[in-house]
């Protein structure tokens, strides 16, 4: 009797198994996600990471015009502008600071140059001598003097910060709290392990920073920490200095995220938002571009990135449109993410839709693919929305590759980190590779990265891929969260209130 139970429950189990199977893959067949065309995304890559966008960068003509490309895209699809919005377009201030063309500091019998023992990353024409106060790493708790009109110096970054945009947002506020104390500069000792020549030279040139609509504030330079001699100096061996510079012009512009709303199908559901995104700049042409170019060839296409995944997510605005999910979607092209994360920070800081609404964000941005079988995916383990991921992939012939290269903390890299630090549960969802190999570097910001280079027919599995696992997520029935322990689970609690 217990045999033939067990054979009876055997067979119910598999009949039922296979009947769900068979209802799950005839019901994929059905979802446009399998309908859409190599031929769509083959159209939309060869657009965005065309010559004629001249790289996309942000502040000039080719980012506008893929801004105006992604704006249209929605309007053709029906897709409706955030809440409370006429337009697509959200506007990002920004100001372009020019390089600084002359600059010295002068200190006992040292004399520093502007573009090699030192840089200058903001601040208008000076030349003043001034007392000069070390101030530990300059955060308010060091200002134990009185530092009006003295120099300020003090050790770049904070006891805690390690990546360069957790630094360089650590000098900003430096730079404001010293302004607000009298300082007539401020001086960071650049002791982070980052090779001087690139920081001097990335920072150093034309700069594109959020324009907060606050004071200018004082002249602000990083100094070659990694020579001990001007970490001596300016610590304990100089009690004054003089500064004069020409100062860095600098122009106010705007470019635009681009933001839109499917809404959901289930009443009360429909209220969540999962938000689909994707940065759409790269670094533009010829000196900007940042790596080596020929006159043959100096515009940076960036079809990798992120050309890739601002098709993956026009493919899921179509899909999505097409065929709502149960939670709504929130679709953001985001601008300058390539100089600091900028439009991603200042979406978070400017939300359209309330950030509590916002249950979870599902990003696709990388420097490229070196395994076409896979995608990989920063972040995979950190929230309950593992088994979408890897279940939207499958149904495209695809594997998952969970945090590739963690010693190069992909996560704080990319625009996810944003909506992540506010407690929105984020992964990055990345063209496949498992480290940053050869096949990786031979496109990664190079003048070679152009369509013409691209496999379209992985190109339409991931997208693929990545419209079906935001729609799964959309539809799930547990609420998206972080894995208990993440350094951004309290965020989310003081996001969502529980």
């Amino acid at each position: 009797m217990l045999k033939a139970s067990i054979k009876s429950f055997i067979a119910v189990s598999l009949a039922t198994s296979f009947l769900s199977f068979s209802v799950s893959a005839q019901s994929l067949k059905k979802l446009p996600e399998t309908k859409y065309s190599r031929a769509e995304v083959e159209m939309n890559m060869r657009f965005l990471a065309s010559d004629e966008l001249q790289g996309r960068r942000t502040g000039e003509q080719g980012n506008l015009v893929a801004a105006r490309y992604l704006a249209e895209q929605f309007r053709y699809l029906g897709i409706k502008p955030a809440p409370g919005q006429t337009t697509y377009l959200q506007p990002v201030p920004f100001l372009i600071q020019k390089s600084a063309k002359e600059g010295l500091l002068i200190a006992n019998s040292d004399t520093l140059h502007s573009g090699k023992e030192f840089v200058i990353l903001g601040g208008g024409a000076a030349n003043f001598s001034a007392d000069v106060v070390f101030v530990g790493y300059g955060q308010a708790a060091d200002y134990t003097k009185d530092v009006k009109g003295k120099i300020v110096v003090a050790q770049v970054g904070t006891p805690e910060s390690k990546t360069p945009q957790e630094i360089f947002a650590a000098a900003n506020d430096k730079r404001k709290l010293a302004t607000e104390k009298g300082a007539v500069l401020l001086i960071e000792l650049f002791t982070a392990q980052i090779p001087w020549n690139f920081a001097s030279r990335y920072f150093g040139n034309e700069k594109l920073s959020l324009d907060n609509g606050g004071s200018n504030g004082i002249t602000h330079v990083w100094v070659n920490g990694q020579q001990k001699k001007y970490v001596d100096l300016f610590k304990s061996g100089a009690t004054s200095a003089k500064f004069q510079t020409t100062g860095r012009d600098q122009q106010n512009i705007n470019s635009y995220n681009v933001v839109g709303v499917i809404e959901g199908t289930d009443p009360v559901l429909k209220n969540e938002y999962i938000v689909v995104s994707a940065h759409f700049d790269h670094v533009g042409m010829g000196k900007k571009g940042g790596n080596t170019y020929t006159p043959a060839d100096s515009i940076f296409n960036g079809a990798r990135d992120n050309a890739f995944g601002t098709v993956a997510m026009l493919t899921a605005a179509k899909t999505l449109s097409i065929q709502p999910a149960k939670r709504s979607i929130l679709l953001i092209g985001y601008t300058a993410e390539e100089v600091g994360l900028l439009g991603s920070k200042y979406y978070a800081e400017h939300p359209l839709v309330p950030l509590n609404q916002c249950v979870f964000n599902l990003n696709s941005d990388g420097a490229g693919y070196s395994d076409k079988t896979l995608v990989s995916v920063i972040g995979l383990d950190r929230t309950n929305c593992k088994t979408e991921i890897e279940a939207g992939c499958k149904a495209f012939g695809l594997g998952v590759f969970g945090d590739p290269a963690p010693e190069q903390g992909l996560f704080d890299r990319s625009d996810n980190v944003n909506l992540a630090a506010k407690g929105i549960p984020a992964p990055d969802f990345a063209p496949g590779f498992k480290s940053f190999d050869g096949e990786i570097a031979k496109y990664y910001h190079q003048a070679t990265d152009n369509p013409d280079s691209v496999d379209f027919d992985y190109l339409l599995k991931f997208c693929q891929s990545f419209a079906y696992s935001a729609r799964l997520i959309a539809n799930k029935s547990v609420r998206p969260y972080w894995i208990a322990g993440d350094k951004y689970e309290p965020a989310a609690k003081a996001l969502y209130g529980k």
